[in-house]
């Protein structure tokens, strides 16, 4: 169940668990041609919410802040002429200093963003000899692709005919399934999964937040992806995965699903993600594009994604 989705070269069917995954190289011609195929009536869906100082995040990460660095009242004042005299048209100009994590709102998280063991290790390096001061040397944002792939919606709360999910309650492989089956579309190899869980349904309020939080995908969605072999997969929560884990394995680790994808197998996470609009409008397969910046040491990147239909 592909959607009716031509294979593109080089691809093949589902991979059994436990295979690697698809490598999020960046999109070949044929990758292009294929993805581009999905357009057909020309709606587009923008997938990220605005970002405001102070705005909800995970508790691990500093607070977003925006403040301003020139305005022209204070060049006026502090005697600063920018482009030199004469300036008898009183010009002025105005920049601000943006202060936050990469990871903050619609963000996808570089392999080196979390790491395991007692060597640190994230998916293709360590913290022990690839991290410097600076930021990671191997694994950073800039290595992250564009992502221009066939992207496929799992609309978990419309399936299951509620506004949103319970606090902490999972998304498994059998969800997926039934999804797949009621829609007729599934996540295949290269592709960009997404589920929605509808956490975003209440944004920004607290209390809203609140009664979803922590919901998402638990292990056995996960290794379905991972069977499926796609490059990424994203959800509408700040942590993708259920939280608190139900079942954190031995040795107990708290984030099995961020372990199983992102440093096991490199399969990219995208979080935050506004699916309301999309999941309202019905639809369950689209362009996916998401541009990640390409900034050195940075362990995410913030995103403006969109999807294309």
């Amino acid at each position: 169940m592909t959607g009716g989705r031509d294979r593109l070269p080089g691809e093949g069917g589902i991979v059994s668990p436990g295979q690697p995954a698809a490598r999020a190289a960046a999109p070949t011609p044929e990758h292009v041609r294929a993805a581009a195929a999905l357009i057909r009536d020309g709606r587009m869906f923008r997938l990220a919410r605005e970002r405001f100082p102070k705005m909800p995040l995970f508790a691990g990460h500093p607070t977003f802040e925006v403040v301003s660095y020139r305005t022209p009242q204070g060049s006026r004042v502090t005697g600063d002429h920018h482009w030199g005299l004469p300036n008898d048209a009183c010009l002025g100009f105005m920049s601000e200093l943006v202060i936050g994590t990469t990871h903050t709102g619609a963000h996808i998280d570089a392999h080196a963003h979390m790491t395991v063991g007692d060597e640190d290790r994230w998916h293709g390096g360590s913290a022990r000899t690839e991290l410097g001061d600076f930021g990671p040397v191997r694994g950073d944002a800039t290595e992250i692709p564009p992502l221009w792939r066939r992207g496929v919606l799992y609309d978990v709360p419309g399936h299951r005919g509620v506004t949103a999910l319970s606090a902490g309650e999972p998304v498994t492989g059998a969800d997926l399934q039934a999804i797949e089956a009621d829609t007729g579309v599934a996540a295949g190899s290269g592709d960009v999964a997404l589920v929605r869980t509808g956490y975003l349904a209440g944004w920004p309020d607290p209390e809203h937040l609140a009664a979803s939080r922590g919901a998402g995908p638990d292990i056995s969605a996960a290794q379905l992806l991972l069977a499926r072999g796609v490059v990424a997969t994203g959800s509408d929560t700040e942590t993708y995965e259920v939280q608190p884990a139900p079942d954190r394995g031995t040795p107990a680790n708290p984030q099995p699903v961020h372990t199983l994808l992102l440093i096991e197998h490199g399969i990219y996470l995208i979080e935050s993600l506004d699916l309301e609009g999309i999941a309202a409008a019905g639809v369950h397969e689209f362009l996916f594009v998401a541009l990640p910046l390409a900034i050195r040491g940075a362990t995410g990147s913030m995103i403006d994604p969109v999807a294309i239909t």
